[in-house]
């Protein structure tokens, strides 16, 4: 019986073993697997680790007031009978499959303080110091010993409430960064939070405000009210308990787990020897945390002249949150099995596969595989960006796509001299997230919806008569040569902005054609993982290919735009002589009406007048007569727009002819002869076979670490939890506490070949005791009373006094040999 007990006890070990370790894989890998953990959360001073230290029944924290801890300690407690003593695992911060294995005994320093200690200690002073004042990354200690219960607990930095002014701003930065990495930890769905209370009115929600901002129903929340022992006094009525112990709804909001607080009691006092320590060892402190707990129910009953109810009692003492949270934890790992495993065997398939990877490459690490893998690469990514610019949907647009408002932060907007951008909303498929060719061609679609919207500058007076100037043979103004200096200045000015501005746009679309383009090659499986060093000089290559084929295709581009700014072809104006000619025709309108009266008799006056007028205005007067600023502004206006016209068209042309084309046609030969002739100068530099060789043993080790790790975790899950059902000895240890409160046994002097005394999740043999539950006492008292299950030997039946009871407690402290069971803490207390 007792062999099947313990093999049963051995495999609940192991599923809390490998939760443990799942806990461990996740905060590593970054692996999906929800591994469940209890995260205390509460204010400096409100006795965080003074908490932590009384669930886990032994000392070993930082604690004391103002801030202590600043980076958050996670702890994977075991429950393990046989460990007398703490055995702790130190995780290493570097390597966190290495870990520092010491028992308390031999990790005690010359001032008796415990390594797990003095190393946090040491980590809160160097963190003091730094700039960060805090860090997230976890503390991790494992920890097995007789009084632990099966939890993992994280302990959080407490959070500060600082006053306000600009003297405290310090303490207000520390505040908002302390906040900020507990609020990130209780991001995680699958944790359990503890949010510690330290006030006597439940109005008072100050740590709930911070909690409530991530859990707003409190639904994975389990509310503690600390300090117990220094709330009671305050109490002047019963009224005033009761409404403590039970606070209305409207007060809680939420549906709190538990569906009422606890309130706990923690002794001051630190474990050690010399003067300023209160308990010589952690069985004392242990013990006066189970005394703490008897004293703060007596002096509850006294306030309120009652006996507490059952249901209050449940909630009272640190042993009762144990217990509590205890039975909650292993309902999530026993209810996460059937969805673990599949997440482990899936991750366990993926891991296999990348080991087969590793030996994959490992094997092909030749001269000739290399550059055979290398030549097959370069296919294969030409092959890509072809698709990519004739147009997929392989590649998901939510992450590679990009609407024209992203395209105009990240590759720059089109903008005039007057910095002003065009309305983006007019643009088709401005709201689309584009890449490749179809990015490609809203990017020149809005360069010629912006380009061909562009009106001729204002011209002002004094620009035209600067433009007149003086001939080199004559003073006279010549108003078409001004007009033709104003018109190709003003062009020039106004479209070489614009060919930078649409040469850099899209070169940024083609190279991001190079990351989707790994994208897809690594859907496809068809990537060169490993070789960093070959595929930064393919994609180094590419992206001196696209600069260098942009910048020819916009020198092209300016000659262009050159030759039609400094030379006035009229042939190339067609609308300027049929605007002039309209133009012309409405200015001499008048004088043509006054002349129709008389045709005959004034012809060769009015002849000889136009034309002494028009030299008058056009080439001997220097005053800007009305008439001729029209001209000069009416021919200005059409040279511009023919400029206009012409530049959109050869520079869309030349666009799509010297660059666009060269990616399809000219790209691949460049890559292959860079290629190959990289492949004959030095193919070491190439792929770096040196490192590359050392780079993927170490993957494979570092592989082959998670894979065994993981076959630990999936081992363990399915042998632990085919034993945790309604008969599983924890499960049943633990409805029998939740029927009766606090337990004590007690039995006669175990003999030297008895088996080690029983705990929580290992109850009294039932052949060798049974309990006083069914016997009736002579007096009104009962030991059932004050929450004390009392164990007796087979055969006796007679029902302890109260006086005994607490004579036999006392004198098991005193040397008496004596074996007494606290149903939560599982405290043995032997003496001789």
């Amino acid at each position: 019986m007792e062999t099947k007990e313990e093999e049963e006890q051995q495999r609940e070990w192991g599923l809390y073993e490998a939760y443990n370790e799942l806990h461990a894989l996740a905060q590593d890998l970054h692996t999906p697997f929800d591994a469940p953990a209890v995260l205390v959360v509460g204010h400096q001073t409100d006795g965080k680790s003074a908490l932590v230290e009384a669930l886990m029944g032994f000392q070993f924290n930082h604690v004391g007031g103002g801030t202590k801890t600043r980076r958050p300690i996670t702890l994977h407690m075991k429950y393990d009978p046989h460990c007398d003593s703490p055995l702790c695992h130190l995780v290493s911060d570097t390597d966190p499959s290495l870990s520092h294995q010491k028992s308390l005994p031999q990790i005690q320093t010359n001032t008796n303080t415990p390594l797990s200690q003095a190393y946090i200690e040491a980590e809160n002073a160097r963190l003091e110091q730094d700039t960060s004042q805090f860090s997230a990354n976890e503390i991790i200690i494992k920890v097995q010993y007789k009084y632990c219960p099966n939890l993992t607990i994280i302990d959080t930095p407490g959070l500060i409430a600082p006053a306000p002014g600009r003297k405290n701003r310090a303490l207000q930065a520390q505040a908002r960064a302390v906040e900020s990495l507990v609020r990130a930890k209780m991001q995680h769905k699958e944790f359990i939070i503890l949010c510690l209370e330290d006030c006597s009115d439940w109005s008072n929600a100050t740590t709930r405000r911070v909690v409530m901002q991530v859990d707003p129903e409190l639904a994975r929340t389990v509310i503690v009210s600390t300090k117990l022992d220094t709330r009671i006094p305050q109490f002047a009525r019963p009224s005033d308990v009761e409404v403590f112990l039970s606070p209305p709804p409207s007060t809680l909001d939420g549906c709190i787990l538990g569906d009422s607080p606890f309130f706990t009691s923690v002794p001051s006092g630190r474990v050690g020897s010399g003067t300023g320590y209160l308990y010589a060892s952690n069985d004392e402190f242990k013990q006066a945390v189970c005394f703490r707990e008897i004293e703060d129910v007596a002096s509850l009953e006294e306030k309120l002249g009652r006996a507490l109810s059952k249901q209050e009692r449940s909630r009272i003492g640190v042993s009762k949150l144990r217990l509590f949270l205890e039975e909650l934890l292993q309902k999530r790992y026993i209810n996460n099995v059937p969805l673990i495993i599949p997440l482990l065997e899936k991750e366990y398939r993926s891991v296999t596969r990348k080991l087969s990877d590793i030996d994959l490459e490992l094997s092909t690490l030749d001269e000739a595989k290399l550059k055979e893998k290398g030549r097959a690469f370069h296919d294969m990514f030409l092959t890509k960006l072809s698709l990519l610019l004739k147009g997929t949907v392989v590649a998901p647009p939510d992450k590679f796509g990009e609407t024209l408002q992203d395209e105009r932060i990240n590759g720059g907007a089109f903008v005039g001299a007057d910095s002003v951008q065009f309305p983006h909303k007019l643009i088709p498929n401005a709201g689309m997230r584009l890449y490749g060719g179809a990015q490609y061609h809203r990017a020149m679609a809005e360069f010629r919806f912006v380009v061909g919207g562009i009106k001729c500058p204002p011209i002002t007076r004094e620009e035209i008569v600067n433009a007149c100037g003086v001939e080199d043979i004559h003073d006279g103004t010549n108003y078409s040569r001004t007009a033709c200096v104003i018109a190709v200045a003003k062009a020039h000015d106004t479209f070489e902005p614009f060919l930078h501005q649409l040469g850099s746009r899209l070169l940024y679309i083609l190279k991001r054609l190079l990351p989707i383009s790994v994208y897809l090659l690594q859907k496809d499986s068809e990537y060169l993982s490993g070789h960093e060093v070959f595929l930064r000089r393919v994609a180094s290559a590419f992206n001196n290919f696209a600069e260098s084929t942009e910048k020819s295709c916009r020198e092209k581009c300016m000659e262009d735009l050159v030759s039609t700014t400094r030379y006035v072809s009229w042939s190339l104006h067609n609308k300027s002589r049929a605007g002039l000619r309209q133009f012309l025709d409405s200015f001499g309108g008048t004088e043509h009406s006054n002349a129709c009266n008389n045709p005959t008799a004034t012809a060769l006056s009015q002849t000889k007048t136009k034309l002494a007028d028009l030299l008058d205005s056009t080439l001997w007067n220097r005053r800007l007569a009305p008439s001729s600023e029209r001209i000069v502004y009416g021919l200005v206006q059409q040279i511009f727009h023919g400029i206009r016209e012409y530049f959109l068209v050869s520079t869309e042309l030349k666009f799509n002819c010297f660059l666009l084309m060269p990616i399809v046609d000219k790209l691949p030969a460049l890559l292959r002869e860079d290629l190959e002739s990289a492949f004959q100068d030095d193919l070491d530099n190439v792929f770096d076979m040196t490192n590359l060789q050392h780079s993927f043993g170490q993957q494979k080790r570092d592989t082959e670490i998670e894979l065994k790790r993981e076959q630990v975790v999936e081992s363990s899950i399915p042998a632990g939890s085919s034993t945790l059902g309604p008969s599983s000895s924890i499960v049943h240890q633990q409805s029998a506490s939740a029927e009766s409160d606090h337990e004590v046994s007690t039995s006669q002097p175990p003999s030297t070949t008895s088996q080690p005394p029983s705990t929580t999740s290992q109850p009294p043999s039932p052949k060798a005791h049974h309990t006083l539950t069914n016997f009736n006492t002579s007096n009104d008292w009962s030991p059932l009373d004050d929450g004390i299950e009392v164990f007796l030997p087979n055969g006796s039946d007679k029902a302890p006094s109260r006086e005994e009871v607490d004579a036999y407690i006392s004198s098991s402290f005193l040397g008496r040999t004596a074996r007494r069971r606290l149903p939560v803490f599982a405290a043995l207390c032997t003496g001789d």
